[in-house]
């Protein structure tokens, strides 16, 4: 059995420095994931076995700045990752607007018992902060989609909302750190009352489970789960490995879907030498 945690947390580090020590500690621990970081912090989503992840959370609360680390935890029977991968990047969560900090401004946190409550609240406009492929997936119900292919989107989106029309937002994410900055964001923008799931749809499944909720559907999660079911179990979806998207059942019926080749949604993108190329790999990795 495979633990997986999610976590983030804003803080500023030596990225290089940071970096390195991750990768150190990690391998000693024995985990896999993927790891970001960042000069604003640490985001990431690791697996192992017999206390590996909880050992390496636990160094990694000794680092100064990150003692009250926040984590959601899952169990899997499959590997959710064939290795432990620590990238340094500009933004543990790439929203592209200079001076977006959540240590300096953020919305107000909502905890999983009481959200189903605040976006029922026929006044509240509840946002999904996510890409519109995870939205197809799973998500709450009234939520609205901001029709995004990447949270760099999110910005531009945003502001063609009206604050007079909405001054209540109710926001929401996979482990909720999108909505870190884009609750700022909202605020910068005008917005009077903006609120967000703390955790995400990741601690609220993990706190309410499958019962009586507003949670509709399944939730994408970025490992080779594809996505998960209210129970936090792996849930019956695949991904296209040439564009990396989730597929139901019935997406695997379309013409254009070629397992290792191409999906609906990717299909017109690749030129027939890239999907003869695509083909091979495939056979040969299968083989």
């Amino acid at each position: 059995m495979h633990q997986i945690a999610a976590f983030y947390k804003f803080h500023p580090v030596d990225a290089e420095s940071f970096r390195a020590t991750v990768i150190e500690h990690g391998q000693e621990f024995g985990i896999d994931g993927v790891v970001l970081v960042a000069p604003e912090g640490l985001n990431g989503t690791i697996s192992g076995q017999d206390g590996a992840v909880h050992r390496f959370l636990d160094w990694v609360r000794t680092q100064p700045g990150f003692e009250d680390l926040e984590a959601k935890f899952a169990t899997t029977d499959e590997q959710p990752f064939r290795r432990l991968s620590v990238r340094l990047k500009e933004e543990i969560v790439a929203m592209g607007v200079e001076g977006a900090d959540p240590n300096a401004q953020v919305g107000t946190y909502v905890e999983p018992k009481d959200w189903d409550a605040l976006i029922e609240d026929p006044e509240v406009l509840v946002i999904d902060c996510r890409n519109s492929y995870e939205f197809d997936v799973g998500t709450f119900k009234n939520a609205i989609d901001p029709k995004t292919e990447s949270f760099r989107e999110f910005p531009d989106y945003a502001k063609e909302l009206d604050p007079k029309e909405h001054p209540k937002v109710a926001m929401f994410c996979t482990g909720g750190i999108r909505c870190e900055k884009a609750t700022g964001l909202m605020m910068d923008l005008g917005f009077e009352e903006v609120y967000h799931l703390k955790g995400g749809i990741l601690k609220y499944l993990e706190e309410r489970g499958a019962g009586d909720h507003l949670w509709e559907g399944d939730c994408f999660v970025f490992d080779r789960r594809v996505a998960v079911d209210p129970h936090l179990n792996k849930a019956d979806w695949d991904m296209c490995w040439a564009c990396r998207m989730p597929l139901s059942d019935e997406d695997k019926t379309h013409p254009d879907f070629e397992e290792g080749v191409s999906c609906a949604r990717c299909a017109d993108k690749w030129t027939e030498e890239e999907k003869a190329a695509k083909r091979e790999r495939h056979e040969r990795l299968s083989g």
